[in-house]
């Protein structure tokens, strides 16, 4: 039997939890409502798609096709741009709700490599399109657990008999180089501050350690629980029954549609041919299919979903963060402090915008522009009301930048906190003296060596080097607090470098809302004082931009194979640049074996053979 003050222990965690759940249901939800348009709107958008530009008119009964597999950005995409945009395939699936034109959508789904909050995104995006009573039909010839999550929410799914799939759980894989840098002679010194700041475990270590392990474990039980309980509503089964299957290592389609996880075993022609007669198209004709790209070109406007006089700014920073651009050659495709607090002050020097919507994808980057970019949205946020959307990851400068918001939300599989930093440099006089490799150095100045590259610190050097990246993280912390309203000793027990997952972040104050896009709108109108009910007008002034040389560079260089390359060398080069407010570096995969790890691993795993 429980003793009295476990029960009140209890007790005081129970009302605890009430009181954040009931802050957090402050704020308005923003969810979707399907509002079937009355006769004068009906007349007006049939007016209006009578008139379109000839690059957006889409046949009567036309099905939206689209394909989702492999990388899938935030960033709205130019028309030059290739490869998925979430906010695009979000506008499309309300645009379609809402178009005559439109009876369904036929969703591809493949491999996808992006983060479980844009899964989630999308996921809301799916069941938000079923409310208009359109059917939406999945197909999936491959597909793993993300997937699964966003197949099982469509209407039907379908499979063909020689489908690649797998749903054997998820998991964690964590290169570590310590053993290999050993060999070759490097030695990465590497200064963290923060218990469960892990970034650069995998340049030192021969293994994980227990704090890494630890924050791992939980992550990673709150994404397969979140998983499990998704499905386990969609299909109306037991999460014991679910766990079961996939513990049972099912290979073959048949078991899938025999125990109800898909609707059929179809190929592609099958589905096609299901869908023409459920439109009432002969057989010999061809079903209707308009592409996610060329759909994408319908503006709101000729469907009657523009908002009104009212606008909200909307800045998305997607990426790492730096301090400068990039070349010509390599345009910087992260956040580039100085380009994007151009942005912020044009937004806070303007009279056009009620509230500013800051959209973050990042793990951080430079200590230096995360600083500087928080600077300028706290001034921001003086000026106007300022929501942080969370996507797949704000951690370490990531979350350096959402802290100067007004209110922050976040999904609830968002990567955030990470409240810490690091250093580092790399010590090559052992690779040197074994390839014969020399460098001579003149110097003035007791520290003027310190980051030199052929010998380890110094005693008093690294003292310099561990004090330096203590400050970084006093004032981290400091700020972090002041913003979350908060001691900063109760912010050292939830900083330490660790990071959360959204609702645990929520539980401890780093985040306000759970929610995606669409709430972050509904509480920047809330904030502003503009009624729920009232449209508003969504300004992306972050909209990717090339010049013509760019464009043709990038076409050439994406034929040829260079692209890559480039991107891998440009963003694994930043890793030594100054104090990182930066997330670990590890690689999560599913059975799909994705990897979100940072790209400088890639080419570290390969130098050996360099040498």
């Amino acid at each position: 039997m429980a003793s009295s003050s476990e029960i009140l222990e209890s007790n005081l965690t129970t009302t605890k939890n009430q009181e954040k759940k009931g802050k957090l249901d402050d704020y308005p939800s923003g969810e979707f409502e399907f509002k079937k348009p009355g006769a004068w709107k009906s007349f007006m958008v049939k007016l209006r798609l009578l008139t379109a530009y000839p690059g957006e008119r889409v046949r009567k009964g036309s099905v939206l096709n689209i394909k989702l597999r492999g990388k899938i950005s935030d960033q709205v995409k130019s028309r030059f741009s290739s490869g998925l945009s979430l906010p695009q395939i979000c506008e499309n699936l309300i645009k379609a709700a809402y178009d005559p034109r439109i009876s369904g959508v036929y969703l591809h789904i493949e491999t996808l490599n992006c983060g479980w909050a844009k899964i989630e995104e999308i996921r809301r995006h799916i069941l938000d399109f079923r409310k208009s009573g359109k059917f939406i039909v999945g197909y999936a010839p491959v597909w793993h657990e993300r997937g699964y999550y966003l197949g099982c929410a469509c209407d039907e799914l379908y499979a063909p008999p020689s489908a690649y799939f797998s749903l054997y759980g998820l998991a964690y894989r964590i290169p570590f180089f310590g053993g290999v840098f050993e060999k070759v002679g490097v030695e990465p010194q590497i200064q963290r501050i923060g218990k469960y700041k892990s970034m650069g475990d995998q340049l030192t270590r021969k293994n994980i350690s227990d704090e890494n392990r630890e924050v791992l474990i939980t992550v990673l039980d709150h994404i397969y629980g979140n998983w499990v309980n998704a499905v386990s509503q969609s299909k109306g089964k037991k999460k014991e029954d679910i766990e079961n299957f996939i513990n049972e290592g099912v290979y073959q389609v048949e078991k899938l549609k025999e125990d109800g996880w898909i609707t059929d075993i179809k190929y592609d022609d099958e589905v096609t041919s299901m869908l023409k007669k459920k439109l009432g198209i002969a057989e010999t004709k061809k079903l209707p299919l308009v592409a996610y790209k060329k759909y994408s070109r319908v503006r709101k406007w000729s469907l009657g979903l523009t908002g009104g006089k009212d606008r909200i700014a909307v800045i998305r920073a997607s990426g790492s963060i730096s301090r400068v651009g990039g070349s010509f050659i390599k345009p910087s495709s992260g956040i580039v402090a100085e380009k994007f607090i151009e942005k912020i002050r044009k937004v806070r020097e303007s009279k056009r915008y009620k509230a500013v919507i800051i959209r973050i994808d990042s793990p951080g980057g430079d200590a230096l522009a995360s600083d500087l970019i928080w600077r300028e949205i706290k001034l921001l946020a003086a000026s106007k009301p300022v929501i942080a959307s969370m996507v797949d990851v704000a951690a370490s400068g990531g979350y350096y930048m959402a802290m100067a918001a007004q209110t922050i939300v976040s999904e609830n599989l968002t990567v955030t906190g990470s409240i810490g930093v690091v250093q580092s440099k790399f010590n090559f006089g052992k690779l040197h003296e074994r390839i014969g490799f020399n460098k001579e150095i003149i110097s003035k100045g007791r520290f003027a060596e310190l980051y030199a590259a052929d010998r380890p610190f110094r005693p008093d050097e690294e003292k310099l080097f561990a004090e330096s990246a203590q400050d970084t993280y006093k004032q981290f912390c400091e700020k972090a607090a002041s913003s979350r309203s908060m001691s900063v000793n109760k912010m050292e027990e939830i900083a330490q470098g660790r990071v959360w997952t959204g609702n645990d972040a929520a539980s401890r104050g780093l985040v306000d809302a759970i929610g995606g896009f669409s709430r972050a709108v509904a509480i920047a109108k809330h904030k502003a004082n503009i009624p729920h009910h009232k449209k508003v007008t969504l300004v992306e002034v972050s909209k990717q931009s090339l010049s013509l040389p760019q464009i043709l560079f990038r076409m050439l260089s994406s034929t040829i194979g260079l692209d890559t390359t480039l991107n891998q060398l440009y963003d694994g080069s930043t890793l030594s640049d100054g104090v990182q407010a930066r997330m670990d570096g590890i690689m999560f995969q599913g059975s799909e074996g994705s990897s979100l790890a940072d790209p400088i691993f890639n080419l570290l795993k390969d130098y050996p053979s360099f040498v």
